[in-house]
């Protein structure tokens, strides 16, 4: 199995950010996590499209954009053209799972779903044929650097169990350290996304080799 690291950057220092996202590239990375919160669905906020346009004009990396906000069918045209490649949705933000799905798709991105962890993964299984990528959070969204929630390895292990007959990745967001990546990765996803233990780092090349 191949461990993908997908750097958030969420922790990356925005003074710096050309200089950070060449480090990560330098490092091996394959896409970035992006996280936009609009202060209600999640108690924090971030960015909109302006800045992942901007991102998206310093790399091309694939940029998995993670929308943990109200009503987020409002927003997909934007975010696509900005250059989002990865459009994940929370279902529990999402008004019609399914119909959100296939606009994602129909706008050019690959539709994702994300996941809080008291959220039981089964919610997804009639949704599975429509979906290109899970997100399973493994703190509850909102902030970085919190700890990771243990009982969330249960939803990885229904994600993994459930694409036999499937083919999309499975993504963990939260507490993913050196400490935790190697449980994380035990259950047979593909993707880890780390931010503050990888930025946080005092070298960033090192960090990334090591998880």
């Amino acid at each position: 199995m191949k461990r993908i690291i997908s750097p958030s950057l969420l922790a990356a220092d925005f003074t710096r950010l050309d200089e950070q996202i060449h480090s990560v590239e330098e490092a091996g990375a394959s896409r970035l996590h992006l996280d936009v919160m609009d202060g209600n669905f999640v108690p924090n906020i971030t960015f909109g499209p302006l800045i992942v346009e901007a991102i998206n004009r310093l790399t091309d990396l694939r940029l998995d954009t993670h929308l943990m906000i109200e009503k987020p069918h409002r927003y997909f045209e934007p975010f696509v053209q900005a250059g989002a490649d990865t459009l994940i949705i929370h279902v529990e933000a999402s008004e019609n799972l399914d119909h959100d799905l296939s606009t994602i798709r129909t706008l050019g991105a690959s539709p994702g779903v994300a996941l809080n962890p008291d959220t039981d993964f089964n919610i997804l299984l009639p949704h599975l044929n429509l979906i290109d990528y899970i997100l399973i959070m493994s703190v509850f969204p909102g902030f970085g650097a919190q700890s990771f929630i243990e009982n969330t390895l249960e939803n990885m292990h229904k994600a993994v169990a459930a694409r036999k007959d499937h083919a999309y990745l499975i993504a963990v967001d939260g507490g993913v350290n050196t400490q935790t990546i190697d449980r994380v990765f035990s259950t047979g996803i593909d993707i880890a996304v780390v931010g503050s233990n990888l930025f946080g780092a005092p070298d960033i090349l090192l960090r990334y080799r090591e998880l």
